[in-house]
């Protein structure tokens, strides 16, 4: 079946000269598009091969499902990393949709230099709504994308903010409630600790307690909509390192969705 996504080569240029309108006196709502129902896009060519054999693993159609994206949506993602659901995500929004990239300024120092791979990133996929940004986390969050964004995803660094990272998770949380159109989505997934262990092992196994982060999240002033199971594995004992070869990739996931009021 021909895919009614298009590939990352045919979209139409557009400009991300700004994130949003300039005047926030009356915040857009959340986009109410049809929601991805054709995953098709999941074989388009432009994905990578290491992307395509790590789908198996990391479920890309469930998570977009749970998500909730649909085309046309602003997506800001915390850290993208290597890029995987960065790629995922210039496809399932479609032509009119953004992905940002962030990393905070509080990381300009650090050896692996998250900034400069964040812009790297984007510089090679080369489409112009992808692009890459970076502001301090402590704020203020820049007046074009305040209220703008249908989601802000967060992957596998939560935990981070707790042991790493140059600020703490109330400052991050209060920027994500800042970015986030009303109603806007906030998914957080991250490798599970043992149950009531909170933060304890974020330096070490690099790990964190699914029920802490909500706990955390709702703190906040987030709405908590619901958690998937998709990554799940009950296998796991959640007390290993997420780095040892006989776990890495295959640990036991927490994925939790929530809402900014509207």
């Amino acid at each position: 079946m021909k895919s009614a996504a298009l590939s990352l080569a045919s979209v139409l240029a557009l400009s991300l000269a700004a994130c949003g309108s300039a005047d926030q006196s009356a915040p857009e709502a959340v986009a109410t598009t049809e929601a991805v129902s054709d995953y098709a896009f999941l074989d388009d060519a432009s994905r990578t091969d290491d992307d395509r054999a790590a789908d198996a693993l990391r479920k890309p159609a469930d998570m977009l499902e749970f998500a909730g994206l649909t085309s046309g949506q602003t997506v800001f993602e915390m850290l993208p990393g290597g890029g995987y659901f960065t790629r995922i995500f210039a496809l399932a929004t479609g032509p009119d949709g953004k992905v940002v990239l962030y990393a905070p300024d509080e990381m300009a120092d650090k050896p692996w230099k998250p900034i400069e791979g964040a812009e790297k990133l984007a510089a090679e996929i080369g489409d112009p709504r992808i692009t890459a940004t970076h502001f301090p986390v402590a704020g203020p969050v820049p007046e074009a994308m305040a209220g703008t964004f249908d989601l802000v995803w967060t992957s596998r660094n939560y935990h981070d903010f707790h042991n790493l990272l140059d600020f703490d998770p109330a400052t991050y949380n209060a920027m994500v409630m800042d970015l986030l159109k009303p109603g806007g989505t906030y998914i957080v997934l991250d490798h599970s600790a043992p149950v009531g262990s909170g933060a304890s092992a974020t330096d070490t196994t690099h790990r964190i307690d699914g029920e802490f982060v909500k706990a955390e999240i709702e703190k906040a002033g987030f709405e908590f909509v619901s958690e998937s199971d998709v990554l799940a594995n009950p296998d796991d004992t959640r007390d290993v390192n997420v780095y040892d070869e006989a776990i890495k990739g295959q640990t036991d996931q927490f994925v939790l969705k929530f809402r900014k009021p509207a």
